[in-house]
């Protein structure tokens, strides 16, 4: 029987991309989010070609190029010298490569205008303040072929399904923070994505076009803790930050001591299970496969989810779609977590390791590298 209608619990970026996706096909869907109204969390978000390529064919891509950054490289550069070890160029060299441009925002920015668009597509309807429990879903809501669980990391919809994914802590800590553009140093690339690399921990900054700001997010190993975001980390997860990057370029480290807006958010990943429970209910983003930042793919291997799942469901009935959309995107998810694991490892590198990695990335061109990431920013998604 062909899917008509689609619950889908949670208004993130998974969830408001489904139901636009499922749209395109002409199916309905009702979005079910426990928050009163919508709120950010986090601040930068780095869109590949694999994912602003879908959203172009959603429609919403136009509105996002007018606002976000779209950086002329992406750079890896030493935290301990600040020499440049590498670089692979973006900008018109990503449209043309890959056919998609490369663009860094606001997460917000990227949330309302999904937003946006959901609100005026008459097949999509949003309900705010929906308490979602696993045994009385949608009261009063139009009955579903199908339930999209988009509801994060900590979902409750994973109870619904037999041997789903669980949440760890990964055993990294993000501090985040913002300086405003015009007090920012000169060291700071304005026209690049940087990560600085150095032991045990990286840094990643880039502008964001909408507050005139440096998106900063540094990554280092600590311990477990509550897995809300902090607004501020106390005075020990301070020093842990200054400990883990002492051995840094002084200019480096004084932005950690002289940022007035630190959050303090533990990294929780997802473990391995089933996303579906072979009839009508499956787990995309997050809530299947939370994973850590180190390739920079969450938010695209979220929108690839909800546009793959949105295809196999306008073709298929949902007891045969659900296996084969997990059959198909798990060697890919699986893939970018080597990738990921890969990166961590050669940016927290230490000691020759870390001596081995710069000369090695030195000696690759920068054509060399971009060809490198072929296979994530060229991917092209079935929607």
């Amino acid at each position: 029987m062909p899917v008509e209608h689609v619950a889908i619990v949670g208004a993130g970026i998974a969830g408001l991309t489904a139901a636009l996706a499922l749209a395109n096909h002409g199916i309905s869907s009702e979005i079910f989010e426990q928050a009163p109204a919508l709120t950010t969390v986090g601040a930068g978000l780095q869109l590949s070609p694999n994912a602003s390529r879908l959203l172009d064919r959603l429609g919403v891509l136009e509105q996002l190029t007018k606002v976000w950054f779209e950086p002329q490289s992406i750079r890896l550069v030493s935290g301990k010298s600040l020499r440049e070890l590498a670089s692979v160029p973006s900008g018109q060299f990503a449209r043309a490569r890959w056919h998609a441009p490369y663009g860094v925002l606001h997460r917000a920015t990227l949330q309302n205008t999904l937003l946006d668009a959901v609100r005026s597509n008459p097949r999509c309807s949003l309900h705010l303040g929906s308490h979602v429990e696993a045994g009385d879903m949608f009261a009063g809501a139009r009955k579903a072929d199908v339930t999209v669980g988009a509801d994060g990391v900590w979902s409750k919809t994973r109870d619904l399904i037999a041997g789903s994914p669980s949440s760890r802590f990964s055993g990294n800590i993000a501090y985040r923070f913002t300086l405003p553009a015009a007090k920012a140093p000169a060291f700071l690339d304005r026209n690049s994505v940087t990560a600085f690399l150095g032991p045990s921990a990286h840094l990643v900054c880039y502008p964001l076009r909408e507050t005139d700001s440096f998106n900063m997010v540094a990554i280092a190993a600590g311990h477990a803790a509550p897995h809300e975001w902090l607004s501020e980390p106390s005075d020990t997860q301070r020093r842990q930050l200054m400990r883990q990057f002492s051995r840094w370029d002084s200019k480096l480290v004084s932005l950690f001591e002289t940022a007035s807006d630190i959050t303090y958010w533990p990294l929780y990943e997802a473990t391995g299970g089933n996303w579906h429970n072979g009839r009508d209910t499956v787990l995309i983003g997050d809530a299947a496969h939370a994973m850590m930042p180190f390739a920079a793919q969450g938010a695209a291997m979220a929108i690839e989810d909800a546009c793959e799942l949105a295809a196999f469901l306008a073709t298929r009935s949902a007891s045969e779609a659900l296996p084969l959309f997990q059959a198909h995107r798990v060697p890919r998810i699986n893939r970018l977590r080597q990738r990921g694991a890969f990166n961590q490892f050669a940016y927290h590198a230490r000691g020759p390791i870390r001596m081995a990695r710069d000369v090695v990335l030195s000696l690759k061109p920068p054509q060399s590298l971009a060809a490198d990431l072929d296979w994530i920013y060229g991917y092209q998604a079935i929607s």
